[in-house]
């Protein structure tokens, strides 16, 4: 499947890997000496803060289309940013977990294709269905 390209640099990087941004990551903290902050907690909680302000972005313009037509460069760029700085900390806080986060993610779509099968909630953005869970 090919991804609309709706920004230079939004077309995916292949050669980044979660490895390379952890490594990164865990060397940027360590040079600073912040690695003592960041216990799990701290980095949840930094997790939410960000994810509070990549909301923001959306904040009062109602719903916006693939593609982000009639937005700036300012705001994209700013929603790249918070988009950014959510995945650090998700990374980040996986880290200190000790969970694979690449390898969860997998798991995860596996369970949720097991839990919504295709052929019972295609067209449907219920998650409650009672043909699913007998209720």
């Amino acid at each position: 499947m090919k991804l609309p390209v709706c920004f230079p640099l939004l077309s995916l990087s292949r050669g980044i890997s979660f490895e390379q941004l952890r490594r990164e990551l865990a060397e940027f903290a360590k040079e600073r000496d912040w690695d003592q902050f960041h216990s799990p907690r701290n980095l949840a909680l930094a997790l939410v803060g960000e994810v509070g302000e990549l909301c923001e972005c959306f904040q009062w313009k109602g719903e916006v289309a693939e593609g982000l037509p009639g937005w700036s460069d300012k705001h994209k760029t700013a929603l790249q940013q918070e988009m950014a700085d959510v995945l650090l900390y998700l990374i980040r806080l996986s880290h200190k977990c000790h969970i694979d986060l690449p390898k969860v993610a997998l798991n995860k779509l596996a369970v949720n294709a097991a839990k919504y099968p295709a052929s019972l909630v295609r067209g449907s953005s219920r998650t409650h269905l009672p043909q699913l869970y007998g209720t």
